[in-house]
């Protein structure tokens, strides 16, 4: 086990340089002066101080260093970076100078910078093109032994026969004219060569392939920062940067010591990819994700103009007009306007740059910064921040001073780190003692599973991320963690266990109605499903096991009182432990129960509804009683409705004997028996209407019946008030 411990505190050293000292004070950093022996341009570099690095694949740098009078700075970037670096720079002088200037060289994309050329080249070319681009040039042509010497007339594509059966081949034929006005044709191909004789034409095809080489090299976007002012300062810029994303591994060893506790390190994979080396520089690692995005501004933007064609009457001839007031007021207006406009233009360029350092700081429009501003409380808080982790780091034996950071958690390194651009390293963050239990995990979705039974009694958070196990002196497996707070228990799967075997059988019943409830006209009744699962686990190893069965945890779905009690559970399982002997079997039963409850109108009350719970045998004296009154009540408003019914359903049929007998008479008019006839139909016309009458009178009065019975079963149903458990 010791030589496990030293073997992975020995990978500490691989790509991270880190020197245990004391962090120094940033005002006593010895200042970067620029000499001409080192530096033509009399510029410094200046150094990375402190990176912190997120998990949303940016990072935040600063880089501070001492300046003496006027002078210039410099920061290497990538392309890649520059866009970051652009929206987030901050620049500020703390000693009261103020940086006047920011500039970074600019490249523009080949396609603009092409058209800067005399010759029509593409960012692709070939030999047509290379040759149709220069048409009118003056060539010298060698063919067949031969030179000619002309202008470049035309460059055409042709078939050429090359095959006894007239097969074809597509071949580029071009045209010069000698000087002696001769027009000669060549094929373009190994037998032939060109050459441009003109020079100016032989540099332009230079500055084309040197543009098309110069695309495909790397380049590094150097920023300059012009700080002015006088005596020593401190310089001070961040920004954040595209980086690779940090990556969280732990190892949690066990020791060969029956009872002791594993030890559990955790190592972050870092990687420098930016411009700059980072040589004893701050590091922190922040276990979150604040919202950033990219956005293409380093990069030059060219817009589209409209083409406005000149106007018609340019073309024509001529023309003077007379002068009169308009032309002398615009005169005068020009010279009124003229100091303004210089004026304005003079203050956007002021802006500009004093933008640069004013803007982002805070300071005087003029751009300068004063220690008694907003940057003094930076200087201070930059200061006392240092203090206070200085102090943390004596009392923490941990690797990282791990602490919250807003919405996140930062792994700050105690220890000064160096890593080389371009290169990685494995950072030790956490090294510390756990709970840990092993046990079998089972559930009906995976296999038995080794598993650790974790405890984070490390004091800090650890990210997610693999980690590995190692027992009695080798790898037992590894697996993957989500995020655990500290004192937070988890499950940790890492091998399987081919020495447990389970089975299951689960079973499904369902329950009377238990419990009605009246109340304000609604009934609700309960009924309760059931489900119950056997477990049998054997253990064919020769050491007991501890075996953690997980039971799918429903919605809506409960343990019985008859079922033990699970371990924890989570928002998917129940998490039963059942201890099991060498070579043996043991049993769990899981019981789980459902109430289901279904609610009724209690006007809509009716015998199929009592029929179901007189089966049941759920009916009370008190549900009988309330149910016989409101079904009473209900039957007597029904009487009332169908008596209503049939006075209509007379009324209608006295109406249809009436419209039959007035039919009757209109075909009677001019018959012998018409006087007869009429007095008959008019006296049984007189009779229906009195039976129309009656019927109208009765049916206004059942109705009348009708809306009190009503009005009583509603303030009956309303009254009811039975509550039944069974």
């Amino acid at each position: 086990m010791r030589h496990l411990i030293v073997v992975s505190l020995l990978l500490a050293g691989l790509g991270v340089n880190s020197i245990a000292q004391k962090k120094a004070d940033p005002l006593k950093t010895p200042a970067v002066h620029s000499s001409p022996a080192t530096t033509a341009d009399s510029s410094a570099r200046l150094p990375v101080k402190r990176v912190v690095l997120y998990k949303n694949g940016v990072g935040y740098f600063e880089h501070q260093a001492r300046v003496h009078g006027t002078q210039d700075v410099n920061i290497d970037f990538t392309t890649a970076q520059l866009n970051d670096v652009l929206k987030s720079l901050t620049a500020v002088d703390l000693g009261g100078g103020r940086v006047s200037s920011v500039r970074y060289n600019s490249i523009a994309p080949l396609s603009e910078r092409l058209k800067t050329l005399r010759l029509p080249f593409g960012e692709q070319v070939t030999q047509a093109g290379y040759l149709s681009a220069l048409r009118g040039a003056r060539l010298e042509v060698r063919s067949g032994g031969a030179t000619y010497a002309g202008r470049l007339l035309s460059v055409e594509q042709k078939k050429k026969v090359v095959g006894p059966k007239g097969e074809t081949e597509d071949v580029t034929s071009y045209s010069i004219v000698t000087d002696a006005g001769e027009m000669k044709s060549f094929e373009l191909g190994s037998g032939s060569s060109v050459r441009v004789a003109e020079r100016e034409l032989n540099d332009e095809v230079g500055r084309y392939l040197n543009l098309i080489g110069s695309s495909r090299s790397q380049d590094v976007r150097r920023m300059s920062f012009t700080d002015e002012g006088t005596g020593d300062r401190e310089l001070f810029v961040s920004y954040i940067s595209e980086v690779p994303v940090w990556k969280s591994t732990y190892r949690i060893i066990f020791p060969q010591k029956p009872g002791g506790k594993p030890l559990l390190q955790g190592w972050a994979i870092v990687d420098n990819t930016v411009g700059e080396d980072w040589k004893d520089v701050e590091l922190s690692l922040v276990a979150g994700a604040p919202q950033s995005f990219v956005q293409d501004i380093s990069q030059p933007v060219y817009t589209r103009r409209p083409v406005v064609p000149l106007p018609q009457s340019a073309m024509l001839t001529p023309q003077s007009h007379e002068a009169g007031m308009a032309m002398d007021k615009l005169e005068q207006f020009a010279k009124l306007q003229a100091p303004s406009i210089n004026q304005a233009h003079g203050d956007v360029v002021r802006g500009v740059i004093g933008g640069i350092g004013a803007g982002i700081g805070g300071g005087t429009a003029g751009g300068s910064f004063h220690v008694g501003g907003p940057v003094a409380p930076m200087a201070g808080r930059v200061a006392s921040e240092m203090v206070e982790v200085e102090a943390a780091e004596d009392k923490q034996p941990s690797e990282a001073e791990g602490k919250s950071a807003g919405d996140f958690f930062e792994y700050k390194i105690k220890q000064k780190t160096t890593i080389g651009k371009n290169q990685s390293a494995l950072v030790p963050i956490l090294q510390g003692r756990i709970e840990a239990e092993k046990v079998t995990l089972w559930n009906r979705d995976s296999a038995p599973l080794r598993a650790l039974w974790i405890k984070n009694t490390s004091g800090e958070v650890l990210d997610s991320g693999s980690f590995n196990v190692l027992e009695a002196d080798t790898f037992a497996g590894e697996g993957i963690l989500e995020t655990i707070h500290p004192d937070e228990r988890r499950l940790l799967s890492y091998a399987g266990d081919a020495a447990v075997h389970v089975k299951y059988l689960d079973q499904s019943s369902e329950d009377p109605v238990s419990h009605v409830r009246i109340a304000k006209g609604l009934m609700v009744w309960t009924k309760e499903s059931h489900k119950s699962t056997k477990y049998t686990i054997h253990n064919a190893d020769t050491e007991a096991r501890q075996i953690v069965v997980e039971h799918p945890a429903e919605d809506e779905w409960t343990l019985t009182s008859g079922t033990p009690k699970p371990e924890e559970s989570s928002e998917s399982y129940h998490r039963f432990r059942v201890p099991v002997e060498a070579g043996k079997n043991a049993e769990l039963n899981v019981e789980t129960i459902h109430p289901e409850a279904t609610e009724y109108q209690l006007s809509n009350l009716d015998s199929d509804v009592v029929e179901v719970l007189v089966q049941q045998k759920r009916m009370t004296p008190a549900l009988q009683q309330a149910f016989d009154r409101v079904l009473q009540q209900k039957n007597k408003v029904d009487g009332f409705t169908r008596d209503i019914a049939d006075r209509k359903r007379q009324s209608d049929q006295v109406a249809a004997d009436q419209a039959r007998i007035r039919e009757n008479m209109k075909a009677l008019k001019g018959s012998a028996e018409e006087k007869a006839l009429v007095q008959r139909y008019v006296g049984q016309l007189d009779s229906q209407e009195s039976q129309l009458a009656s019927l109208r009178r009765e049916s206004d009065s059942l109705v009348q019946q009708q809306t009190a019975a009503r009005a009583a079963l509603d303030t009956m149903i309303m009254e009811v008030d039975v509550d039944q458990s069974f």
